[in-house]
């Protein structure tokens, strides 16, 4: 079973299995509760508890991940967090948000400064519980890693058995680590507590490993407390508690059976899921119920983090995917992270948000902050784009290779599309054994069928293309066009490599000799555009429109007259949109836009004529 369908089902679970025994001291509070305040605290994993400063202290968390808020919109989730009553805000840091290539890293532009976000909780009186992995998980393509790792034909992620990939991993902590370091409690700063690693026992059972990776944190002046997070079941099977951290339990309520495996470290739910993810093709949005779990909590004066507060935006290529250990049931995370949270994917205030602000105001010493008002949103009237440029007229220069071979192997590419192409004198069935993830199949300039590795209510379960002879007796161009997803980011299916990873045969022949065009959709692929010169009936073509606005505000962009493909806006990627649905609106925050005219491009696997795209104020109904 899959960690998303274990963790939610158990996450799910009567509440008769909820146990826990705190004692009249660990549920207690002092009249007012510390806060950040620059001065150094004493945070300590005790028997069965929390300590700050030697008294009792209750972590009341919600998670929220700076690289999917646009960083002017930190501050006031944040702020909306607290209004709800929580204390602490829980923090992933994505790696391969941070380091694009082997060495080169961006610390600072956009979303990626965590070091300003977690100086912006201690503002506000929020102390952080830091998750900066290596590996997060979180639903992020590749769980977090870097893809480039992936360039490496044998690498085994997740080991210390691994050279590069070791290598690498000291390379990252060379780079955050002296930016954690005087961000800790004990140094002044909101930080609590690290978290070492995420869920491995969903992945391992080498134990040694944890306890490398913590010693590299500490060699890099972050002298803990530390935390493990991770499903009870999974712990039990592969023994992977790392003495004397704290036992955070991911959709599990069984504190004391936990107990029995952390001795007298505390154990807290390290996730508690208010709501769920949602994958593309899924019937509906996921969501949860968490009232009466967080009920619980609350009156046994327990621990908590909720999974999440807020959730934000897939922005760009950064949505990972699912799938089971040997490849199969592929899962692709939609471009919205909403989550069902509490505070939705533009920052406003949901019922659950109301329901768990009014029981943690009951639980509390001091008088909850005033819920702050949502960010602006507009929507504006349907606006046609045109056909701008065909794929096909910007393939750039190809590669010549026997068989075809991964993105990441043969072209160092990590994300985006590929082209395979070659010249074929006969018909046939066409079958093409690891479409990673998404094929379009072209014969002699003519669009054939698709081939996708996602398989869901409302796509033909086909993977074989009926290929037609060549007129006149003479050769035909076979051109297959990959689309991916995010990487798989959980369980043991990490080396999920995109394009054509298996053969390609046409009836029992193995078709050799293949010319291999990478699209990486970057910048400099965008700006090397070259636009139309006739109309085009090929499909895989960019479309091109602009939006003119008096004012900018976030918005909800409608793709639901489109297909399958990708949208930017000012040549800035919001991510992923496909017919099947359930997501067909994209979240634009109004920092995106700008007043006056606005550039839309859209690429479109399937389509060849113009339509319309346009805003909503909110991503459903």
């Amino acid at each position: 079973m899959r960690r998303r369908d274990f963790l939610r089902l158990t996450a799910l679970a009567p509440l008769g299995a909820l146990s826990l025994r705190v004692d009249a001291a660990a549920g207690s509070f002092a009249p007012m509760e510390r806060l950040p305040d620059g001065r150094p605290h004493r945070f300590e994993l005790a028997a069965r508890r929390f300590l700050l400063d030697g008294m009792p202290f209750q972590i009341r968390s919600g998670e929220m991940h700076p690289t999917r808020i646009p960083a002017e919109y930190w501050l006031h989730r944040i702020r909306m967090a607290k209004a709800m009553g929580l204390n602490t805000i829980a923090v992933y840091v994505m790696w391969n948000a941070l380091e694009s290539e082997p060495g080169v890293f961006d610390l600072k532009s956009g979303n990626r400064d965590f070091v300003r976000f977690i100086q912006l909780c201690q503002q506000e009186g929020m102390w952080v519980y830091l998750r900066p992995g290596p590996y997060v998980c979180a639903e992020w393509d590749f769980g977090g890693l870097p893809p480039y790792l992936l360039r490496e034909p044998d690498i085994r992620v997740r080991s210390k058995d691994d050279l590069h990939y070791m290598k690498a991993v000291q390379r990252y902590m060379d780079a955050v680590a002296p930016h954690f370091a005087p961000l800790m409690a004990n140094r002044g700063g909101p930080i609590l507590m690290m978290q070492v690693e995420n869920e491995y026992a969903s992945f391992g059972h080498d134990l040694d490993y944890l306890k490398r990776l913590q010693s590299m944190w500490q060699e890099r002046g972050i002298e803990g407390p530390f935390s493990i997070s991770d499903g009870l079941g999974q712990i039990k099977k592969q023994q992977t508690y790392l003495p004397g951290t704290a036992l955070g339990l991911d959709g599990d309520t069984d504190v004391d059976a936990a107990q029995a495996i952390a001795g007298e470290a505390p154990v807290w739910i390290g996730e508690g899921y208010p709501g769920w993810l949602t994958h593309w093709g899924d019937k509906d949005f996921q969501r949860g119920d968490y009232t009466d779990t967080l009920r619980k909590l609350l009156e046994q004066g327990h621990s908590f983090n909720l999974y999440v507060v807020h959730g934000g935006t897939n922005f760009g290529f950064t949505a990972g995917s699912n799938a089971n250990n040997d490849y199969s049931n592929f899962e692709p995370v939609i471009t919205s992270y909403d989550y069902g949270a509490p505070i939705d994917e533009r920052g406003a205030a949901t019922p659950d948000y109301h329901r768990f602000r009014e029981l943690i105001a009951a639980h509390v010493p001091h008088r909850l902050p005033r819920i702050p008002a949502p960010p602006a949103a507009m929507s504006f009237p349907a606006m046609t784009l045109k056909p701008y440029a065909s794929l096909w007229d910007n393939l750039p220069a190809a590669k010549s290779v026997a068989k075809p071979q991964p993105n990441e192997l043969l072209l160092a590419q990590d994300h985006g599309m590929v082209v395979y192409r070659k010249a074929l004198r006969r018909g046939g069935e066409l079958s093409v054994d690891g479409v990673r993830d998404y094929a379009t199949v072209f014969s002699g300039g003519r669009y054939l069928d698709y081939v996708s590795r996602v398989q869901k209510p409302g796509l033909h379960d086909r993977q074989r293309v009926a290929i037609p002879a060549p007129a006149d007796g003479g050769e035909a161009e076979l051109a297959i066009l990959i689309d991916s997803f995010g990487h798989v980011g959980y369980g043991q299916a990490m080396a999920d490599r995109k394009g054509i990873v298996g053969d390609v045969r046409l009836d029992a022949e193995t078709l050799q000799d293949w010319q291999v065009h990478g699209l990486p959709l970057d910048d400099s692929f965008l700006a090397g555009l070259q636009p139309l010169a006739d109309a085009a009936s090929r499909p895989g073509l960019f479309f091109r429109g602009t939006l003119k606005l008096a004012r900018a505000a976030d918005s909800y962009i409608d793709m639901s007259a489109w297909d399958k493909g990708y949208v930017w806006i000012n040549r800035r990627l919001l991510g992923r949109y496909w017919r099947i649905g359930p997501q067909q609106r994209l979240y634009c925050p109004a920092s995106w836009f700008k007043p006056g005219a606005n550039e839309v491009l859209v690429f479109d696997l399937h389509r060849t004529e113009a339509t319309s795209i346009r805003g909503f104020e909110r991503l459903h109904g």
